[in-house]
């Protein structure tokens, strides 16, 4: 066996599109495994304790909770279902210092905390990733627990981990951090691959010892997304900041196109969840006959509230286009098994005529 053997056949999420297997080989898997380690740079050895909430199936889970625990000698406190009560019990029990999640983890921990109020140990760091961090569900977060939450971005093809706030000083809100030790990134045009200026919104390159071999016996979809020299297309739209910071705008499937211009889901999302009746959000491009494509809102609402509401609401903060031609009010989104909402589920309740 050598380094570069295949360990693991890791599926995609399919939140956008047909699950395909990723070949991640032992060389990837113990890189990433070691950038953890580095970037955890104050953790001790032997003496942390992780919170094992993410299922360890996923690749999230895999290599942030169970290939650095083991790598860390830290302590797992394995959750066996997401039931709130019984994690704040388990959280105030076994007083873990490190707490890798998703946002609807903490969403949901908000929600309990206002139901059942009580103070929760301090933690070392809090980690967000599998979907991009609500700027609201951070700042509730922290402000009701004290623990310091940042995001982080990662895919299946690059084991995932690939970028990360700075955990101990230098997070910024809404950015998705720095690329990891080893890793480079570009932003590219989608349409020329070529660099885009600083600033300027487009398709996020990755390039590193974690970026796997392939997909699994789809050599034409593996050509389309990794360059022969090691670059990986990730499919997401991002932009970078003068200091090196990363800020995900969104997915290039979910991108929406309407009379010719470009609307990011997130941005709108992000607004929408400003409102105090919203309690989530999937903004998706809609069939429209006059448009080309329209936005739609699928609403998951704390309390009533009515389409016209919404509508003002956005116009005090996004231009005229962007604002939703159509809202949806549901009691759930339809999400994977890590809380990632399923728009690929959405969208194909509105096929194109």
């Amino acid at each position: 066996m050598t380094p570069d053997d295949l360990a693991v056949l890791q599926y995609t999420g399919g939140t956008t599109g047909t699950s395909k297997g990723v070949m991640l080989t032992h060389r990837n898997l113990v890189a990433n495994m070691t950038q953890t380690l580095a970037w955890l740079y104050r953790t001790r050895p032997g003496g942390e304790v992780i919170l094992a909430v993410l299922p360890l199936f996923h690749v999230y889970g895999l290599s942030s909770v169970l290939t650095y625990g083991v790598a860390s000698r830290a302590t797992l406190v394995l959750v066996p279902r997401l039931d709130y009560g019984q994690l704040v019990g388990m959280i105030r029990r076994h007083r873990p210092s490190i707490f890798p999640g998703a946002p609807t983890m903490y969403a949901g921990l908000i929600q309990h905390l206002q139901a059942h109020p009580g103070p929760l140990p301090r933690m070392e760091a809090g980690m967000s990733g599998s979907a991009p961090l609500p700027a609201d569900v951070q700042q509730r977060f922290e402000a009701l627990t004290g623990i310091h939450l940042v995001e982080g971005y990662g895919l299946s093809e690059a084991s995932p981990v690939t970028h990360c706030n700075p955990v101990w000083g230098g997070a910024r809100a809404g950015s998705i951090g720095l690329p990891w030790p080893d890793t480079d990134a570009r932003i590219i045009d989608p349409a020329t691959g070529a660099d885009l200026p600083t600033g300027e919104v487009g398709e996020l390159c990755v390039r590193g010892p974690q970026v796997m071999r392939g997909y699994w016996r789809r050599p034409e979809e593996t050509a389309e997304v990794l360059s022969d020299d090691g670059w990986l297309r990730t499919g997401d739209l991002a932009r970078m900041d003068a200091d090196g910071y990363f800020y995900i705008a969104g997915r290039r499937k979910d991108l929406i196109i309407a009379s010719g211009f470009n609307i990011y889901p997130r941005e709108v999302e992000e607004i929408l969840r400003m409102h105090p009746a919203v309690e989530d959000v999937a903004v998706i491009g809609v069939p429209d006959h006059y448009r080309g494509e329209t936005v739609k809102a699928v609403v998951q609402t704390r309390t009533q509230v009515s389409a016209e509401e919404l509508d003002v609401f956005c116009r005090q903060h996004l231009a005229p286009y962007k604002v939703p031609k159509h809202y949806e009010f549901r009691d759930s989104l339809p999400r994977s098994a890590v809380g990632k909402v399923l728009y690929r589920v959405l969208r194909e309740e509105h096929p194109a005529p």
